[in-house]
């Protein structure tokens, strides 16, 4: 199998007036077989800022261990947290060193700084790109055409909550590899807040 194989997921973000959103559904697949419908693909690396994956839980989680304790060993050295803009060049550079043995993911990071709210996607070898919304995994083509449709500038959390839901349940009406329930980060300067929604009928 290739790495696209590992990609089975919903994954999105998005940037919001006073805040970013990320969010992913739960179900884990390993080619053509459902391994869990638990997985936990978005974390929180500070109290402002998040990382949301698609791909091989294995990598997700070592690079969630290590980009967490690169963001403590800054805020201790610098007496202040590490922008968004930072951590994520940081994961970048992590991503690209390598790149002959790359991780199999792909990820965004999201959150709040003295910059505003800001939101990036790397793909396994660190490509780095910002934008005010970004999908990825195998259902992301399906949820990025809700979010191409329904994002504005300026959309209330609530309403950026409420959007990544609507473009995570259409990808899960057609992609297998996605589906159970959905985390999410509601991230602000002032706090992250986790949520866990089912997705049963």
């Amino acid at each position: 199998m290739g790495w696209q194989d590992y990609q089975g997921a919903t994954t999105v973000g998005l940037i919001c007036k006073d805040g970013v959103i990320l969010a992913s559904e739960k179900r884990v697949t390993h080619g053509y077989m459902l391994a869990s419908r638990s997985g936990l693909k978005v974390f929180k690396l500070t109290e402002t800022m998040g990382i949301a994956y698609a791909g091989l839980m294995s990598d997700m989680q070592a690079m969630t261990r290590e980009a967490s304790a690169y963001a403590n060993l800054y805020s201790l050295d610098n007496n202040h947290p590490i922008t968004v803009k930072a951590m994520s060049k940081l994961i970048s550079n992590m991503l690209f060193n390598r790149r002959m043995f790359p991780l199999l993911m792909e990820t965004l990071v999201g959150g709040v700084d003295k910059n505003g709210p800001e939101l990036y996607s790397m793909d396994p070898v660190g490509s780095l790109i910002p934008d005010k919304y970004i999908t990825a995994g195998s259902g992301g083509a399906i949820a990025i055409g809700i979010l191409e449709a329904e994002y504005k500038d300026g959309l209330t959390l609530k309403q950026g909550a409420e959007l990544a839901l609507k473009a995570i349940k259409a990808a899960v009406a057609r992609d297998i590899a996605s589906g159970d329930a959905v985390d999410m980060l509601v991230i602000t300067e002032k706090g992250t807040e986790e949520r866990m929604i089912s997705l049963k009928k």
